[in-house]
């Protein structure tokens, strides 16, 4: 296989799914043709998505590119962490104590569960009446 000069990564969280690229450059993230801080107006989005860059120390070594589908604020930021984390496990291996450690190669399972027939939501009943 030949080198394509990128390094490429998914990551999953409830229903988002992130695919990212990085390549080398002076640290740009661009979400879905936006810059990240433009694309999450939320505080502390930024941070979280970028996370796996700072625990590695790799926080201008990469450009990223991310193209993000599915779910919300937190599922998307959360997929991206993970995406990046996945990406950087590719540059080096050796980068996988530290992210295993800041938690960030585990994909998060949790997602929402199922409505079930009979009840209000997937666990609350209809108030119970005895009379």
């Amino acid at each position: 296989m030949k080198n394509l000069g990128y390094f490429q990564g998914t990551g999953r969280r409830k229903t988002a799914i992130a695919r990212v690229r990085l390549v080398a450059g002076e640290g740009a993230v661009v979400v879905n043709g936006k810059p990240l801080d433009e694309y999450f107006g939320r505080a502390g989005a930024v941070e979280r998505a970028t996370s796996p860059f700072t625990v590695t120390n790799t926080a201008k070594r990469f450009n990223a590119m991310i193209k993000v589908e599915g779910g919300g604020v937190t599922g998307q930021v959360d997929a991206i962490a993970h995406g990046i984390s996945r990406a950087l496990l590719q540059v080096d291996k050796d980068n996988t104590k530290t992210l295993r450690a800041a938690g960030l190669l585990t994909r998060d399972p949790r997602a929402k569960e199922r409505k079930k027939p009979g009840l209000k939501r997937a666990r609350k009943a209809p108030q119970f009446t005895k009379r």
